[in-house]
């Protein structure tokens, strides 16, 4: 890219095998926010520059050639790592491919993540870091919100989501900041009368060994068979059976379901009582007029969780309802109970879905009905 002789030369002097090392490495796409750890920028100056401590980012990753704002987020990037002062710190390797992946996941000594919740899929680089040693400082999504335990890696935050995106990047920067300085970096360079960093060097085999035997290949494979290959094979089975029977049936089942489903609606519903003790158990029913469609064609669920301050359900989990008769006129009964496991505000909404033994996947259809309603529940004394 015609850089100077003097640049260059500076390269092969860039990178300091004392340093402590931080990796980040993967697509450019914004939702990834490489650009985190720049909005302090005089902070994060000071952080790297400490002659006492000196710390190192190494950046790698490609945008799609359409997308805007990944490549203006690694000019923002290289930008930064040409200011003088910053150069022997801030390092963005050029070409990234497998190769030099193999090569940072096996060099670092801390690899970054910093994605807007819940948008990460996985993070598969971060778990090819820990079997070489290295530990994982990350936002609490994909794979890390399973995988994060104190001692085996940090967390940024706490798994929080936020509306405001200005405001969430606002404050996972300083959480981000507040970990280099005052855990990440204090503790690699804590030293002993042998010159090892004794504390860093427990982490490292607690990640290893805690981390190690869970997340890797094995389980992948295994996993998809479980749930994915075996499954599918039943299913092609049973559907070929009887010169593909049972696959006629389903597709008569889908036209009705779908030609019917207009027709199904919430009568009436509602909570015994809108507040309880945590242990209690607060009974909730519902009314469902299913036109011409039966019981074993749908089932009805309560949906409940914690609200948050715009009053929607955060974790929320699927609680099926019993079927318990039928009061005519195509309406059905259903009833069903919410556990209080915790103090706090919960809310509920109870939802009809489209159910055949041979569909796969609750949503298949892309059919559901919703009804509204709210649970109040008081802390136990």
């Amino acid at each position: 890219r015609n850089a100077s002789a003097a640049e260059v030369e500076a390269a092969y002097e860039t990178l300091n095998p004392a340093a402590l090392t931080i990796g980040f490495a993967r697509r450019f796409a914004t939702y990834k926010r490489a650009h985190l750890l720049f909005r302090d920028i005089e902070r994060l100056r000071r952080l790297v520059t400490d002659p006492a401590r000196p710390v190192q980012f190494l950046f790698a990753g490609k945008a799609h050639p359409h997308d805007g704002g990944g490549k203006e987020l690694i000019r923002r990037l290289i930008h930064a790592a040409r200011a003088e002062d910053m150069r022997k710190h801030l390092v963005f390797l050029e070409d990234y491919d497998m190769s030099m992946a193999r090569y940072l996941v096996q060099g670092v000594d801390v690899w970054l993540n910093t994605p807007q919740r819940p948008l990460e899929a996985s993070g598969t680089s971060g778990m090819k870091v820990v079997p070489n040693g290295g530990l994982n400082l990350s936002i609490l999504d994909g794979w890390w919100c399973e995988g994060f335990a104190p001692g085996a890696g940090w967390a940024i935050g706490s798994g929080e989501e936020y509306a405001d995106g200005e405001y969430r990047d606002e404050i996972e920067s300083k959480a981000l900041m507040d970990l280099l300085e005052n855990e990440i970096v204090p503790r690699f360079f804590a030293v002993g009368r042998d010159g090892l960093p004794r504390s860093w060097i427990a982490m490292m085999k607690n990640s290893m060994t805690r981390l190690g035997p869970v997340f890797n290949t094995n389980r992948m494979v295994q996993e998809y068979t479980d749930r994915t290959y075996v499954p599918a094979y039943h299913a092609w089975r049973g559907l070929a059976a009887d010169g593909f029977a049972r696959t006629r049936e389903v597709a008569r089942w889908v036209a009705k379901v779908r030609r019917h489903w207009p027709e199904v609606r919430f009568t009436g519903g509602g909570v015994e009582r809108k507040a309880g003790m945590v242990g209690d158990q607060i009974g909730v029913h519902a009314v469902v007029h299913l036109g011409a469609l039966t019981p074993e064609d749908v089932e009805v669920q309560t949906f409940t969780g914690p609200i948050d301050s715009d009053g929607n359900i955060v974790a929320g989990r699927v609680v099926p309802m019993d079927y318990s008769g039928s009061p005519g006129d195509g309406k059905h009964a259903y009833r069903g109970t919410i556990r209080c496991d915790e103090s706090g505000r919960f809310g509920y909404m109870a939802r009809v879905l489209p159910h055949h033994a041979w569909i796969s996947g609750a949503f298949g259809l892309e059919h559901v009905r919703w009804i509204d309603g709210e649970s109040d529940r008081s802390a136990a004394a």
